[in-house]
């Protein structure tokens, strides 16, 4: 993953709330399955292995959100594990095929999600953070965050 995505992720989880918060799992998910189709493309095997790791975790972090309280929690657990051991496949086998299987699954609830979160009007998960505020000015191609400091105390409170 690129730094620029680091900081972007770092951004987006500092200001999102709970649904929000599973839509950015899916996109890192997404980010490292990309980084594996580039390392594949170039014949980098470790890089491709070490991708598909961290994407197995990002949907670890999406199995440990499930909360089974609810039917649909149990048809997600299995779409998740079949997504995990697709990958896992494709580590084993060294292709692309099962990569693809589980995009193509995962992607259709990430779409479901994202339609989710819009509903989503709570409170973001993490409390006294910098305000970012981002927007076109000083130039066409250029975008510029300004970040508002409300209070200059931040951090933990004891």
């Amino acid at each position: 993953m690129k730094e620029e995505q680091i900081k972007d992720f770092t951004r987006r989880i500092s200001q999102c709330n709970k649904g929000e918060m599973i839509v950015i799992i899916y996109d890192i998910l997404f980010a490292y399955m990309e980084d594996a189709k580039e390392s594949y493309a170039v014949h980098n095997y470790e890089g491709f292995k070490l991708a598909l790791k961290k994407a197995e975790k990002a949907v670890d972090e999406l199995i440990k959100a499930l909360s089974f309280r609810y039917d649909i929690a149990k048809d997600l657990y299995s779409l998740y594990v079949f997504a995990k051991e697709s990958m896992a496949k494709a580590v084993i086998k060294n292709r692309l095929k099962e990569v693809e299987d589980a995009r193509r699954v995962l992607y259709q609830l990430y779409e479901a999600f994202v339609e989710a979160a819009k509903q989503d009007h709570s409170e973001p998960l993490m409390k006294n953070t910098q305000q970012v505020y981002a927007g076109m000015t000083y130039g066409k191609n250029n975008l510029t965050e300004t970040f508002q400091e409300l209070e200059t105390s931040r951090g933990f409170f004891a």
